[in-house]
This record gives C-alpha cells, structure tokens and sequence, in this order.
C-alpha cells in the first residue's frame, strides 16, 4: 500500500473512530451537484492520480481517480479512441473520479451508453478505511459488477472511488452536424422515427432560440454511411469547427440556456409530447429535457412522475433552493429502504458525503 492511499485511509478510519464527517473532493469542477455537504473536513483525492494500464488493443484503460479527465482523454485521443458516454468537464480540472461518481454523460449517451455500462471495476475506500475491489477489468468478469455500477453516480454516499477501469471505444472515422428548423412537437417526432431506423445517429438536440425551433443532429460512422444519412435526412450540414463547438458547449454547459443558475433536468421516456413546463432544451432523442429559470419543485416532478420519468435540480440557484426543493427526485418506499441498506452496508456512521444525495443518506 502506497504513501497517499496510506494516509487516505488513515484519515477516513480517523473520521470514522471519531465520528466526524468527511467531503470528498477531486477537481471541484462537479461541487454544484447534489445537496450541499455538512462537514468536519475534506478528502482530498486530487493527488492520487496516474494511468496505471491502458491496452489499446484491449480498448480497456485502468488510473486513479486524481487523474485529469483532459489526460485520459488526450491519450486515448492519440490512439484513436475515446470515453463514449461524452463526459462533461465543466472546469478545467475535472477528474476521472469525480466522472464516476456523478455518472454524468453528454450528447453522445443515448446512442452508446451510460457511464455504468463502460465500467468494468474499480477499487473503493469505504468509511470503515476498508480498500475494496469489485469488478475485473474485461466484460465477461462480472464478479461484483452490479456493485460497480452502484457506486457510479452515488456520489460518493457509498466510499471513495479510488481507481476504475473503463473499457473504451473506437473514435469514428467521420462525423458530420445537421440542422433543421421546427417545432417541438415535430422535432420529438422526428427524433423517435429516426432512432428507430439504421440510422448512424450519435446525439441530438433541440431548442427554440429566436425562432419555432432548430433541431441537430450528429452523425458518426464510416464516410459511406454518413454521406448516405445525409443524403436521406436533408438539413444543413455545419462546419466541423461550429459543429465540435456547438456539441462542446452541451457538454460543458457553456450554452446560454444551459449557462444559469437554476437548471432542472428531466428524464423521461423519449416518446413523452412536449411537457409545457416552459422554455426547453431537449437532447438524448427526447429522453433528456432541460428547464432553465425558476421553477415549482411540485409541478415539474408530478409532470416527469405523470410522463413515467423524475426530475432533477441540476443546478440550484443557491443552497436554500436545493435544500427546500431537493436535487433528486423523491424516492418510493421499498427504494429508499435499498438505498439505506446499501449506505449502512458501506458507511453505518454517516462519514461520506452524508446528505449529498438525500437528507438522510
């Protein structure tokens, strides 16, 4: 056991010991997500950082959670692959961790995954200094593997993630962005019919702007089938330069309507009608729906409930709206008492993160 996982673990079984209550924290780029945290002291996983494999031919990379997501995806970058789900920065500085912790995913996830379905292992500093490891480091080893994909996007609630293994994919060879002018309704509709179809569909996205509205589409795949997509969908193709900068900031909420202060996010089934609820960017072929502004708690969650989807404050306007409102959508009965059985499991003394997710985990 080397110097820095030494002294984590001595901290957290000092936290532990004492009852005290610890923040991890990696780049800080993702700080805004998730109730705000209660704590005696932080965890600082910033200095535990490095690629400790990368097979190319295996599409497997394994590092440290420290690690800069900006270096993983530059080395993978130089071998012609990349990380599918997308997975915003937001801030210089974000890390592979906290990527794992939030599970957050761009433009491309409703074509080729959630961050869950790309992590093959990892290892775990729970709250009782235990260093745990689930998972291998190839698909067919699914020993623990459901755990692993518990722990991302459990905020941390469940341990420190202190290094994952990720299975990566090709980059494709040729990528074009189209733009078409309509409504939300024909947009939805549009987006459904075509996500049907052998389509080389990698993300879409639909917003109002000045006029009734502008839908795009990324194409990915090989040169043939993009020119015979383009061919069938019309539209007006973009340049890369506009195109990679349009995608990037959905990705990084750099766009204006993503770019506030209060931001809900709601995860519906994507054949849901247009939803009312008020100025709206939609993306993920209309399974994901961004409501920007203030809003009431109450009526956007009973419309993502009514649609058979939930509702999240993404971004709350201030730590009084995130805490009277809540981040994530209210859980049922019989799932909160999973999610209480897991977080005693990992942390009976509520030293992790405790609140990030709800109130009483």
């Amino acid at each position: 056991m080397d110097v820095l996982l030494s002294d984590l673990r001595a901290r957290v079984l000092m936290a532990h010991v004492g009852r005290k209550s610890l923040y991890i924290r990696g780049g800080g780029t993702k700080g805004f997500y998730g109730l705000p945290v209660d704590h005696d002291a932080v965890l600082d996983l910033l200095p535990y950082a490095g690629v400790i494999d990368y097979q190319p031919s295996e599409l497997v990379l394994s590092a440290r959670a420290g690690t800069p997501l900006a270096q993983v995806e530059e080395m993978l970058a130089e071998q012609g692959q990349m990380l599918a789900f997308e997975p915003p920065h937001f801030a210089a500085g974000a890390t592979l961790g906290g990527c794992i912790a939030t599970a957050l995913a761009g433009p491309r996830r409703a074509s080729a995954g959630s961050v869950g379905d790309f992590v093959l292992g990892l290892r775990l500093l729970d709250a009782q200094g235990r260093v745990l490891r689930f998972g291998g480091e190839v698909m067919k080893n699914v020993a623990g593997y459901d755990v692993s994909r518990l722990v991302a996007g459990s905020l941390g609630t469940l341990g420190a993630i202190l290094e994952v293994s990720l299975k990566v994919l090709p980059r494709p060879a040729c990528e074009t962005t189209l733009r078409f002018e309509m409504d939300e309704a024909t947009a939805l509709s549009r987006m459904n019919a075509w996500g049907g179809q052998a389509l080389p569909v990698s993300a879409t996205a639909w917003s109002a702007g000045d006029g009734a509205g502008c839908l795009t589409v990324r194409l990915s795949g090989a040169e043939a089938a993009i020119a015979a997509a383009r061919a069938a969908l019309g539209g007006e193709a973009l340049a890369d330069e506009e195109a990679q900068a349009w995608w990037r900031s959905l990705r990084d909420h750099t766009h204006p309507f993503l770019a506030v202060r209060s931001l809900w996010r709601l995860s519906v089934p994507s054949v849901t009608r247009p939803l009312g609820l008020g100025p709206t960017l939609i993306e993920w072929g209309g399974a994901q729906r961004w409501l920007c502004g203030p809003q009431s708690a109450q009526r956007v969650r009973q419309a993502a409930a009514l649609a058979g989807g939930h509702a999240t404050l993404f971004r709350a306007a201030s730590a009084d709206e995130a805490r009277a409102s809540g981040v994530f959508h209210p859980l049922a009965t019989p799932v909160a008492a999973i999610h209480r059985r897991l977080k005693n499991e990992f942390d009976p003394e509520g030293v992790l993160n405790p609140g990030r997710m709800y109130p009483d985990l």
